[in-house]
């Protein structure tokens, strides 16, 4: 192991109970919780993120949670430049962070650092805007053409990263998603230890279901109802978060709470495939499954780790 800092990760996919798992081991050890979620960093979208409550934030600090207003754009770049502050400040003052989350970019960057940016031009994005305003679903028909490999990964009505990868295709010549794959990941700010919590796939469908109806007992309905009442249009970025733009299709009369319900839940679904895919290409993590006592069971390894010793093989891996 080298002098760098370490840092414990909690993967896994949507419903796995990550979040669980990580405020039981931060109060344990005690550690801080770095939340990696790209939509979680936008103020006023807590059910339909699963935002840690406010007891839970009582109950241990937390970390990249509310950083940004729905309008603004955020980065994996300003997020890496958020955690390495937040981490270095905590070791300074001695104390432990543990990073938890499933979006896959956010995690990518904490382990691997990030490559050349792409260029950009707000000219570009005007032009491409203004063709979607005129005939909607352009920007992703242009990008099927274009990047293939793009528009296989991202959702039609993702606009933001799809004028994106268009963006980079027309200053460029090259595809996003080539352009990616030249420009690597290169460096490792941190020593990590990843825990990944999987679920066979019923299960997994289950805890979605009941997640998704507990969102809803909780006002998920109300809060996207608050939000386009405060200016949030779909155009802004939080918007594609799984759930909000179907939760606008109802407030408009389009769909019925049962069928809401079921788009939900297959998009989650699909999601959690995606992140499935992305998981498995990441050879380092220790894949855990779930029960009562796992939490004890990983402290003293989890210890050990943070005090520079290296990680013994985990019992629950496989």
């Amino acid at each position: 192991m080298s002098d760098k800092p370490r840092l414990v990760c909690i993967a896994g996919l949507t419903a796995s109970g990550k979040s669980s798992l990580a405020l039981t081991l931060a109060e344990a050890l005690p550690a801080g919780i770095l939340s990696v979620d790209s939509m979680q960093v936008y103020r006023g979208f807590d059910i339909g993120t699963a935002k840690p409550s406010l007891t839970e934030q009582r109950r241990v600090p937390h970390f990249g949670i509310d950083l940004v207003e729905p309008a603004e754009r955020y980065s994996a770049g300003a997020f890496l430049a958020y955690a390495r502050d937040i981490l270095m400040a905590q070791a300074a003052a001695g104390r432990h962070v543990i990073a938890v989350g499933g979006t896959g970019l956010y995690l990518k960057a904490l382990l691997h650092g990030l490559g050349a940016a792409a260029p950009a031009d707000p000219v570009v994005r005007e032009r491409l805007r203004r063709a979607e305003s005129e005939t909607p679903g352009a920007m992703f028909a242009q990008l099927s053409e274009v990047d293939p490999v793009s528009a296989a990964r991202l959702h039609r009505n993702d606009l933001v990263r799809v004028e994106r990868a268009l963006e980079v295709h027309a200053l460029t010549g090259v595809p996003m998603s080539a352009w990616q794959e030249q420009h690597r990941f290169t460096e490792r700010p941190f020593d990590t230890l990843i825990l990944g919590l999987r679920r066979d796939r019923a299960t997994q469908r289950r805890r979605i279901r009941a997640r998704l109806e507990a969102m809803m007992e909780a006002g998920w309905i109300e809060e996207v109802a608050g939000l386009l009442a405060a200016g949030v249009h779909e155009g802004m970025t939080p918007m594609v978060a799984l759930g909000y733009r179907d939760i606008a299709a109802h407030l408009r009369g389009e769909i019925d709470r049962p069928d809401l319900l079921a788009r939900i839940e297959r998009d989650s679904m699909r999601f959690a495939r995606r992140q499935t895919t992305w998981f498995n290409r990441q050879p380092s993590i220790h894949w855990l499954e779930p029960g009562p006592d796992l939490a004890e069971r990983l402290l003293p390894s989890i210890r050990g780790f943070l005090n520079g010793e290296g990680v013994a093989p985990l019992a629950e891996s496989t």
